[in-house]
């Protein structure tokens, strides 16, 4: 396997501006719990969630990519192991296992044994179907799509649900080949 990059997670981690993470966590709650207020459906807030991500996601890359100085990643597992080790660490200062590979490599857990989104959480009975951390799920589809791998991403674990990890399946549906277009000299 190639090395990971040429900057890790934990060096880009100390080098970026922060915002402090306790007002991040209660801002980030405040948005949930405003979307569960004017939603009403535990669904609806979910699809929402993941929406924002998506759209974050679609933007978020481009800094990922300028500052990590990322190469062009081989295939769906070095992609997937940069995102745990790198993106998540870049971007929440926290890392990733990549685990449960099906046969095809194209499907693996990013399981997560911190999640700084969910400092101060306790869901009340009523929020049992959220998926509190959608936001993360959005984030990794809208990312990748900008490098042309669709996926479909979805929670598997969630200690907000009495799990004992944060895990994300990630499946790569297809790589989508960048074109190019040609131009005929005249």
């Amino acid at each position: 396997m190639a090395p990971l990059a040429p900057r890790t997670g934990d060096a880009i981690f100390a080098n970026v501006e922060r915002v402090n993470a306790e007002l991040f966590t209660l801002t980030y709650g405040a948005i949930v719990r405003q979307l569960l207020t004017d939603l009403e459906e535990v669904e609806e807030v979910n699809k929402e969630l993941d929406q924002m991500g998506y759209n974050i996601g679609v933007r978020l890359i481009d800094e990922f990519l300028a500052k990590s100085n990322v190469s062009r990643c081989v295939d769906f597992k070095e992609t997937a192991n940069v995102i745990a080790k790198v993106g998540f660490k870049m971007f929440l200062g926290v890392t990733a296992s990549v685990t449960n590979w099906d046969a095809e490599g194209t499907t693996c857990s990013l399981v997560l044994e911190d999640n700084p989104l969910v400092d101060f959480v306790e869901l009340p009975d009523t929020c049992q179907g959220l998926h509190y951390c959608n936001i993360l799920s959005g984030v990794i589809r809208g990312a990748l799509e900008m490098v042309s791998m669709k996926t479909e991403v979805a929670w598997v674990r969630d200690m907000l649900h009495g799990d004992d990890a944060y895990e994300l399946q990630v499946k790569l549906v297809k790589q989508v080949p960048e074109e190019y277009p040609y131009k005929e000299d005249d």
